[in-house]
């Protein structure tokens, strides 16, 4: 008879009661949502949304546990229609047993089913014949029918704190499997877990075998490293190294050296960024940085994330190189992005003016009767489509100026057609204040 199979540390660490948890704090602290539906004694089904290593899993668990509940789990990404047809099976011959016994059907990878195997759940979730609890890495906004999610509570998940982390390392070396760790060495594996709880106990045990191989008491930086080569990011995710890295390949695109933001974008995959976070800030620099210089810049990006969404490392990453390259060559303006920051400041501090009567909706009757919209002058009935001398601006407010384009890409020509435009108006409040009416109407 083949020798069973030792239970891997994180599978024996896995809280056995909700006391045990770690991390989750905005759910599980006394008066918080998740600790509140625990409390009631009264199951209802939910999402579960975070990262890897959070908790999920454990949570269905517990939730079973909680309500004495069969726990029936399908992997969404093995399983099928077949594996939900027995589970209906098993919650029919658990509510009508001799003993009946309600049940929880936890789906791992829920994102993962397409529309037709999620809206298999919703006859049942709807008779209550068992307890949905779905969990999943992306957003259910997108990735879960519309009909299942208004049935189900969304629990967002966190990252699992450097402070849970630690605690964690303190519960596995409780367990007189795991070596010492020099503090070093210590805040090296936090960081490489990344928020994960299964990756840092997988890795502790991993570390566990090779120092007991070798007879080693304490495990220090440079073995850590040596140890744990390639598996190791070669910068903290979550320390100065890391933003310092995004910060070079931001700086690199916003001065146009195309190689050097290259050079930094390897550098991140290189280090095992997320290439989806590098995407994210892409279409940040082609609105902060680029802005109305090259509109095309924002759609690139936006095409650029979608397309690594699509294919995936390494073909996905190509994307994000052309996106990279193209930001960094196009002509830059932060003109947009400071001008919605002036906006922002000046009406923090300005007090609520009201809006001027030409200007406001008039759907009904009685505010016509109120002067709603009288005088507004209907742009497209006037030349150019341009209502010469009209005020958009509370009444009595001097006219701020947030937006100013600079002399480079299609910003070039905006300015020249701004200045031609505020030539008009200034050229036609003058003739109104001559007691020339405007050209065209209002409407």
């Amino acid at each position: 008879m083949a020798p069973t199979p030792p239970v891997p540390l994180a599978e024996r660490l896995r809280p056995r009661t909700l006391a045990e948890v770690v991390g989750q704090a905005h759910l599980l602290s006394p008066g918080m949502p998740l600790r509140l539906a625990f409390e009631s004694g009264r199951p209802h089904s939910c999402i579960l949304w975070g990262p890897p290593g959070v908790g999920k899993t454990t949570l269905a668990r517990l939730m079973a546990q909680a309500f004495d509940a069969q726990f029936i789990a399908i992997s969404a990404v093995l399983g099928g229609v077949k594996d939900i047809r027995d589970a209906v099976e098993r919650a029919e011959a658990a509510r009508h047993g001799l003993h009946p016994q309600p049940t929880l059907v936890f789906v791992d990878e829920v994102h993962r089913f397409n529309k037709a195997q999620q809206d298999a759940f919703l006859p049942h979730v709807e008779s209550g014949l068992f307890t949905f609890v779905g969990a999943t890495t992306e957003n259910p906004s997108f990735e879960v029918n519309a009909a299942l999610l208004s049935r189900a509570t969304v629990y967002v998940l966190q990252p699992l704190a450097e402070a849970d982390l630690q605690a964690l390392i303190d519960r596995a070396q409780e367990t007189g499997e795991v070596p010492a760790l020099a503090p070093a060495a210590r805040q090296r594996l936090v960081a490489y877990a990344d928020g994960d709880a299964r990756r840092l106990l997988n890795t502790l045990e991993t570390l566990a075998v090779t120092a007991r191989a070798q007879g080693r008491a304490e495990v220090d930086e440079a073995w850590l490293l040596a140890t744990l080569g390639e598996r190791l990011r070669r910068y903290d995710k979550g320390g100065d190294q890391f933003y310092d890295t995004i910060s070079a390949l931001h700086k690199s695109v916003r001065g146009s050296d195309p190689d050097a933001a290259l050079y930094w974008f390897v550098r991140m995959l290189d280090g095992g960024v997320d290439p989806r976070y590098v995407a994210r800030r892409l279409v940040r620099m082609a609105t902060e940085d680029v802005g109305l210089a090259d509109p095309r810049a924002l759609r690139l990006a936006l095409d650029a994330a979608e397309t690594y969404e699509r294919l995936g490392s390494p073909e996905g990453e190509l994307a994000l190189a052309q996106a990279v390259v193209y930001l960094a060559v196009a002509p830059k303006s932060n003109a947009v992005y400071t001008a919605y920051k002036a906006a922002r400041t000046f009406v923090a501090r300005d007090g609520t003016r009201a809006v001027p009567l030409h200007l406001r909706n008039a759907p009904t009757a009685l505010m016509r009767q109120l002067d709603h919209g009288r005088g507004y002058r209907y742009a497209h009935d006037e030349p150019d489509a341009f209502a010469a001398g009209e005020r958009y601006f509370p009444d009595g407010m001097a006219e701020p100026r947030f937006y100013e384009p600079v002399p480079r890409g299609l910003e070039l020509r905006i300015g020249e057609k701004l200045a031609e435009l505020r030539r008009r108006n200034a050229e036609a409040r003058a003739a109104a204040a001559a007691g020339v009416p405007p050209v065209g109407g209002s409407h």
